[in-house]
């Protein structure tokens, strides 16, 4: 049996493109399409589509419109699986698509939609229970996660210092492999210090937690 779609795309332009492209895969029919939420939102409960491809906003807010229909169908209509277009790459977004799970959901840029490949991939994935992020956003949700660590506040140099004390190395065999001063180690294990808030008086200690901190994050 053919995979059921209703589309929500405001966009005349990209919703008939999007259509067309369906129309040249045999095992996907689409029912219907709109260009606002709440006549989208009706159709779904009316149709009961296997798959909704949706832009990510629509009318009536253009604020998060197809995020907000995932929630809800998330609840009303677990077996449903959403296809979210959006022209945005922002990690916030992803993650509110999935925050009741990745089960069925697919997050997919607009500008790559013209590969057909990768849009059907999508709506079957989603079809069948499982998901598909485009890599665009996996790169920047892997970026943004790399910030947020302790260990994403150093820089190249104070990774090699923090590296090298995890070796077990003093302050001096730091200073001879990275081939810098003795000052400049000490210099910047103060920093890793600040950088990790390892606001102990205890500089043993602070270096104990410090390499701690590290092993954890690289193994």
């Amino acid at each position: 049996m053919a995979i059921r779609l209703v589309i929500g795309e405001d966009d005349y332009l990209v919703a008939q493109g999007v259509e067309r492209i369906l129309a040249t895969r045999p095992d996907l029919e689409v029912v219907a399409a709109y260009r606002d939420y709440d006549t989208l939102r009706t159709a779904v409960d009316r149709e009961g589509p296997d798959v909704v491809l949706t832009d990510v906003r629509m009318p009536p807010t253009m604020s998060d419109e197809g995020i907000r229909l995932a929630t809800e169908l998330a609840v009303t209509s677990p077996r449903t699986g959403v296809v979210v277009l959006s022209q945005f790459d922002e990690p916030e977004y992803v993650l509110a698509l999935l925050r009741h799970g990745a089960v069925g959901r697919a997050y997919l840029l607009k500008e790559k939609i013209s590969d057909v490949e990768q849009l059907t991939a999508a709506i079957r994935a989603v079809a069948s229970g499982g998901s598909l992020i485009d890599a665009t956003v996996v790169e920047r949700l892997v970026a943004a996660r790399a910030r947020r660590t302790p260990l994403g506040a150093l820089t190249p140099r104070e990774r090699d210092v923090l590296a090298a004390m995890a070796r077990g190395l003093s302050n001096t065999a730091v200073a001879d492999q990275l081939h810098i001063g003795i000052r400049a180690v000490e210099k910047h294990i103060n920093v890793i210090f600040t950088k990790l808030g390892l606001d102990e008086d205890d500089q043993t200690h602070r270096r104990v937690l410090a390499v701690l901190t590290f092993l954890s994050e690289v193994g």
